[in-house]
């Protein structure tokens, strides 16, 4: 017998019933009798027993409502409790306790057993997604008939009603999830930061409160009669129920066509079957999730597809393996739908509660599944046709969206998608090693160029395959890195390991790598390339300028191809006179390449390194009739290897034809030399001659002239042009970074000097006046030796005459006789008479000569080129031809003015 301290279960039950309702015992007799039944029943709840998941919700319950010093009692509490052994049922405690907390003056918001299975179900890890996703088993198309299940037998005392909802059936009530909300069913973050950070498929439902109105039969009764209202009676009406909609949405969200939901190939969607009888709301509302199906079709079509395709590559595979991945947790979702389909069918429903799976609730519940499912199947529209690195750029183009839902389900597919591009961007960087069979990294190799090409042809950029979250600065240093590394090993023969070149770090190992990395591009990512770039550039350079003398072979071109080494090209010149002056068809290579020698020797190019002065050598051009070893003559200088990138063919042929230029506009200032020269030397032979000197005096002017035009063009070409070029060409080498810097510095360099030389396709006409003049100069040394030597003959006869006569006198004879004295003044008056066509021909070739310039000088102020404007100053500096020329009278400030407007 129980002692006055200890109550029998029945009294505290009674009690309890009392404190609930609020009334006395008198008045709650019927429910306090109804309690005793349940107690005493059999049934099982619909919730798994789990301790620890109902403590985790009481306290997040108590977290919710601001009480974090009662939950962390309660935490308190709950684990000495579990430490002793005074209670065996701490879960129904528990799970009382739980239910007892909601305030019976709110209009109960309960969630069904399908939010417990549910989140029991979800994944404990967010990154613990698999990669291969299986495809849960579906429904069987069968429909069990759930009348003819063992039906239980009814109790002898049955309670007619019940009036409050909390003892409502024997069913317990289901427990408050917290985060879940009484708003409208689009709210779900709450229970998204409950069931973790980077939930997949996300569950938020607002149950309608539900009072009962039906009345509340015991045990098998009530459960035959609800599943008749789900299921509808097979043998009355053809009245569709919403529990087959439900079931055939269910096998709609897998693909499969339902008994009344099928997928139309006409319109391509999934519709209703128009011989179903629905109303109209059912039939919208069964529309509407039909989407998922569809989406789900898209893009688990376009995943299997693709994968088969081994042409699709590593970025696209990586790609259909997270469309598989977001499948699979998609599938997660339809099996805890079906989990809680196959838990009604086994156990029944609630007494007096409709079915916790209806057409309203899945709307709510796969409210975000569907954003999820609408943004895989739009990324799968804008990547078909796409692959590699421009796949990347289409999965990264949704990134830059501001909902952070979307754009924290694009990141995490593309971490996983870009893993291949960057696992083939750091072997490219680390190692020179492209191993890309599909074609889908940046950088793309061309197999049949020949070494001696390879930094030119062999590697290029694939724009299209950059992707897009890379800059071009940083797709370009990538190339570069790889490139040098290549360039080091094949045609420098430098086996030198990369890691001793570079500070090898850790690459991107896994899409977690990857995705860490994208978080910091501007500087994580940057900073990688960044220093494999000038390390491994700052390498390359070592070895061109320390192993194979680049910038000694430089300055050698300058020296020798454009004459910078003034002493040699003077004594080359004297040397090869003989020779040149003779028609090109007659000269032989190894005779000029001798006198090239003797040059050195004599010359200070002979303390130039051998391996230079190896390199210079005598190159021939191709003859044409008349031409003369002056036309033809040329020096060449032979590159190889390594340097061979840099003084390219391309270059070397610009090299040739400034050459050639300046070679021209040497000789003629050689030419001038000789005729001035020839002045001071015959002025003093041919004072005797005085009629002749109206001839020296013509040759001397227009020699003067041709010397003054000949110098200006000298300086502008050595001074103006190749000087001021040279010295930007060496400060932009000195503070090069790279190969591609020193080959850009130097074809520019190559550029400005052919076009400033007039060499290029804008200034022909300029050089074919340019030339005009040197044919001239040229002429005007024919003349010059025409009559010099036609003087010359003349005093040369003259002193033999006045010799001939001395003598004669001497031996006491006539000094002439009459005829010869004749014959001699005959020669005297032809000689004499042959002097004004000797001047006129200077003043022809003088006229012409000044006309050719006049031109010349009106092209030049007309130039566009402010350097050419102020030499056509400089060679008119008296304005003598100024005054001769109107065209040359216009002011260059109005020329600048004219020349902007146009």
């Amino acid at each position: 017998m129980a002692t006055p301290d200890q109550k029998s279960p029945n009294v505290l039950l009674q009690n309890l019933c009392c404190r609930i309702l609020g009334r006395s015992e008198a008045d709650v007799a019927q429910q306090f009798q109804f309690a005793v039944r349940v107690i005493g029943s059999n049934f099982a709840p619909t919730v798994e027993r789990d301790e620890f998941l109902v403590a985790e919700k009481i306290k997040k319950e108590l977290i919710r409502q601001r009480r974090e010093a009662d939950a962390a009692l309660f935490s308190e509490l709950h684990r000495k409790l579990h430490s002793q052994g005074v209670l065996k049922n701490k879960w129904s405690i528990l799970y009382l306790l739980l239910n007892l907390s909601e305030d019976p003056r709110k209009q109960a918001s309960k969630v069904t057993s399908y939010a417990s299975l549910f989140a029991q179900a979800l994944p404990r890890d967010a990154h613990s997604t698999p990669y291969y996703c299986a495809r849960p088993q579906t429904l069987p198309l069968n429909y069990q008939d759930r009348s003819t299940q063992s039906s239980g037998s009814l109790g002898s005392s049955g309670i007619s009603s019940i009036g409050m909802c909390g003892l409502s059936g024997p069913t317990p009530v289901q427990p408050f999830l917290p985060g879940q909300s009484h708003q409208a069913p689009g709210v779900g973050d709450g229970l998204r930061q409950q069931l973790g950070p980077r939930l997949a498929w996300t569950l938020t439902g607002n149950q309608p409160s539900q009072t009962p109105t039906s009345k509340a039969f015991p045990n098998a009764l009530s459960r035959n009669l609800t599943r008749s209202r789900r299921e509808g009676d097979p043998g009355g009406t053809s009245e569709v129920t919403e529990a087959a909609l439900v079931r055939d949405i269910l096998y709609v969200f897998q693909g499969i066509d339902g008994k009344n939901i099928k997928m139309s190939s006409t319109e391509n969607c999934y519709k209703v079957e128009a011989k179903a009888n629905l109303s109209k709301s059912l039939r919208d509302t069964a529309v509407r999730l039909a989407e998922l199906g569809w989406l789900h079709n898209k893009i688990r079509k376009y995943a299997d597809q693709r994968s088969l395709d081994r042409s699709f590559g590593l970025v696209g595979q990586s790609f259909c393996a997270a469309l598989h991945q977001e499948l699979k947790e998609y599938y997660r979702l339809l099996s805890v739908l079906h989990s809680q389909l196959q838990l009604e069918d086994d156990q029944g429903v609630n007494v007096g509660l409709e079915s916790s799976l209806t057409l309203r609730r899945l709307l709510v519940w796969t409210y975000d599944p569907k954003i999820r499912l609408k943004t895989l199947a739009a990324l799968v529209d804008h990547c078909q046709g796409r692959k590699g690195g421009e796949l990347a750029s289409a999965v990264h183009a949704y990134t830059k969206t501001g909902d952070p839902y979307m754009k924290s389900l694009v990141q995490h597919i593309l971490s996983l998608v870009s893993h291949p591009v960057l696992s083939f961007l750091y072997r490219w960087i680390y190692d020179g090693e492209l191993e890309d069979t599909y074609h889908e990294f940046f950088v793309a190799s061309d197999p049949t160029v020949k070494t001696d090409r390879l930094w030119h042809d062999k590697y290029t950029l694939r724009k299209s395959m950059i992707p897009s979250f890379i800059t071009m600065d940083q797709s370009r240093k990538v190339l570069l890195i790889g490139k040098s590394i290549n360039f080091l090993h094949q045609v420098c023969h430098d086996q030198t390991p990369t890691t001793k070149m570079i500070a090898v770090t850790k690459s991107a190992e896994s899409p977690r790598d990857a995705a860490d990395l994208f978080t910091d591009l501007e500087n994580a990512f940057q900073g990688k390339i960044d220093a494999a770039y000038f390390e491994t550039s700052k390498y390359l350079l070592d070895v061109l300028n320390r192993k194979y003398s680049l910038l000694e072979h430089m300055q050698a071109m300058r020296r020798y191809l454009l004459l910078g080494q003034g002493d040699f090209i003077r004594h080359l010149m004297d040397l090869l006179k003989p020779e040149l002056v003779r028609p090109a068809t007659t000269l032989y290579q190894h005779n000029l390449t001798g006198i090239l020698e003797t040059a050195v020797r004599a010359t200070n190019a002979q303390f130039d390194s051998p391996e230079i002065l190896k390199r210079l050598d005598v190159r021939l051009l191709e003859v044409s009739p008349g031409d003369t070893g002056w036309d033809v003559f040329s020096l060449d200088y032979h590159v190889d290897g390594p340097i061979a990138t840099v003084f390219t063919r391309e270059c070397m042929s610009h090299y040739l034809r400034v050459f050639n230029f300046l070679w021209r506009a040497k000789r003629m200032e050689y030419i001038l030399t000789d005729i001035r020269k020839g002045h001071m030397c015959n002025a003093k032979l041919l004072r005797n001659m005085p009629e002749f000197s109206g001839v020296l005096h013509q040759c001397h002017i227009l020699a003067s002239e041709m010397v003054h035009f000949i110098h200006q063009m000298q300086y502008y070409i050595t001074f103006e042009v190749l000087e001021c070029s040279w010295d930007e060409l060496w400060n932009r080498v000195q503070q090069a970074q790279d190969l591609d810097h020193i080959i850009a510095a130097h074809e520019a360099f190559l550029d400005t000097i052919t076009s400033r030389c007039l060499l290029d396709s804008n200034s022909r006409v300029l050089l074919n006046q340019l030339r005009a003049v040197f044919d001239q100069i040229i002429e005007l040394q024919n003349a010059q030796d025409t009559m010099y030597r036609a003087a010359l003959e003349e005093l040369q006869r003259r002193l033999q005459f006045e010799e001939k006569k001395k003598q004669r006198e001497t031996e006491g004879q006539w000094g002439v006789t009459a005829a010869e004295e004749e014959e001699e003044n005959k020669r005297i008056r032809e000689f004499q008479d042959s002097i004004p066509k000797m001047c006129s021909q200077l003043r022809i070739l003088t006229h012409f000569y000044q006309g050719v310039v006049q031109q010349f000088l009106v092209l030049l102020t007309t130039s566009s080129d402010e350097s050419l404007q102020f030499l056509s100053f400089r060679l008119d500096f008296n304005e003598h031809y100024k005054a001769r020329e109107p065209r040359l009278r216009v002011s260059l400030g109005s020329r600048g003015r004219r020349s902007s407007h146009t």
